[in-house]
């Protein structure tokens, strides 16, 4: 029978299969941090297993990591838990990319930028954005804990099959509408639980005519509206992202791996649960207003009116009245980061923003590259030197203010445009306020000092010689 991307994959990784039970699944690639993976290592020694697979398995310092400069965490805890996982990496004989490391960084950056990432794979990690990986055509979803402890032990995992479905997404963009925008109004569209329980392929002529960092982008927030697994078939682009990567196949075994990985895109009469249609020629900027991804209008919009509690909440926690434009909302932070939007084409879009101008004197920006190979790519472009001259500080790799949980994290009542992924109360630090929205639109904001369409930028800011001149 004709069969999907996601049901391809599934069905040639499933090592055990009875009625009424969930599959148990083979797992090709488990990745790890700090964060979820010193319990399940405890575990394991406590009931004096061993990791099965190490050479599976790979690890990096991300969450707790300072991007300041040296090799401290913040806190008692973080420090814990970073030297928790360098000793773990070490009993286990798991490779290990830490603080220092030329390949350290987010676990979702580096994956795909190492090669470790390919086509046809199963990747598990414990972190709920693993989603991400799915974008090289990968069946990439986040798992908890104890799921940890299982694949260490045992390298499969028992799981149900998850519903299939399509999101096509056709049109040429419109100028000044990049990745981000496209998953915030699908998400808009759909709402936050619209793909509960679903394996989703992005599909249509838009999708293919991105760049894998923009399909990275969108597969990383397919967890933002409840669906499991978020992919885009393999093609030349996935091709060519990662031929010659460190990790990727070479000489005959890169012919068989493309041999393979053009089997596996959806069969053109596969079945599909459901269908999800975006037309994107219709799209612009889009900013979130509240305390999820789905509260997102169009730039040019304004604070709807609540109609329901939640949403009266989210204006009570984000300090917002119903009818007040998104362009007349003040900015106190800016972050340029994140496991969504930090790989290099993010900065370069955001670079070509900022540059000859200058942060507005009330907002403190910063730029944080998702890797340590992405920080050195950027600065033999310059980009570093076009961020500090406009006033941004240029930082270490690491997740930073994404989540909270280490030095970078806002003060309450602080309002942040932030290229993350969640705006929850508290996301980036307690009584922090997150608005949602792509790197150039971060940037712009960062420039005027409030939320701003990027497509007006250049009218309403005149560009200043550069310092350097």
């Amino acid at each position: 029978m004709p069969r999907t991307l996601a049901q391809k994959i599934w069905d040639a990784h499933v090592v055990r299969s009875a009625e009424g039970e969930p599959d148990l699944l083979y797992v090709d690639l488990h990745l790890v941090h700090e964060v979820t993976s010193p319990q399940a290592f405890e575990s394991l020694r406590l009931a004096g297993r061993r990791v099965r697979r190490p050479d599976l398995t790979v690890a990096t310092m991300d969450h707790n990591t300072p991007t300041r400069g040296g090799r401290e965490a913040a806190d008692e805890i973080g420090r814990r838990q970073l030297d928790a996982l360098e000793e773990n990496c070490r009993w286990a004989g798991i490779r290990l990319y830490p603080m220092g490391s030329r390949h350290q960084g987010i676990v979702h950056v580096i994956g795909p930028e190492l090669g470790l990432t390919q086509p046809g794979m199963v990747i598990v990690c414990g972190d709920s954005h693993t989603s991400t990986h799915g974008a090289l055509g990968a069946m990439a979803f986040g798992i908890g804990t104890s799921e940890v402890e299982h694949v260490l032990a045992t390298q499969c995992l028992p799981q149900r099959r998850p519903r299939d479905l399509a999101v096509t997404v056709e049109g040429e963009l419109p100028v000044g509408v990049v990745a981000k925008d496209v998953v915030l109004a699908l998400i808009h569209q759909v709402g936050v639980s619209g793909g509960q329980g679903c394996a989703v392929e992005y599909r249509g002529g838009t999708i293919r005519a991105l760049s894998m960092e923009g399909r990275l982008t969108i597969c990383n927030m397919t967890i933002e509206w409840g669906a499991r697994v978020g992919m885009v078939a393999p093609d030349d682009t996935t091709f060519a992202y990662l031929e010659g990567r460190p990790y990727a196949p070479r000489g005959a075994e890169w012919e068989r791996a493309l041999d393979h990985w053009r089997s596996l895109p959806s069969d053109p009469d596969a079945v599909f649960d459901r269908e999800i249609r975006l037309d994107a020629a219709r799209l612009e900027p889009f900013v979130t207003w509240g305390t999820n991804p789905g509260q997102a209008v169009p730039v040019s919009g304004r604070v709807p009116e609540p109609t329901t509690e939640n949403e009266e909440r989210a204006l009570r926690y984000m300090d917002l009245r119903p009818g007040t434009a998104i362009q007349d909302i003040a900015i106190d932070r800016v972050f340029i980061g994140s496991c969504t939007n930090a790989r290099l084409e993010d900065l370069r879009a955001a670079a070509a923003v900022v540059r000859g101008r200058r942060v507005h004197p009330r907002v403190r920006a910063m730029v944080v590259p998702g890797s340590a190979q992405v920080k050195l790519q950027a600065e033999a472009e310059g980009l570093d030197r076009v961020f500090e001259e406009a006033g941004f500080e240029w930082r270490d790799a690491g997740c930073s203010m994404c989540l909270g949980m280490n030095p970078d994290i806002l003060q309450p009542g602080e309002r942040c445009a932030s290229t993350s992924n969640r705006n929850f109360e508290g996301r980036q630090g307690a009584g922090g306020r997150t608005h949602l929205l792509s790197p150039p639109m971060a940037a712009a904001a960062a420039l005027v000092g409030h939320l701003v369409d990027v497509r007006q930028v250049a009218d309403v800011i005149p560009a200043e010689p550069s310092r350097r001149s």
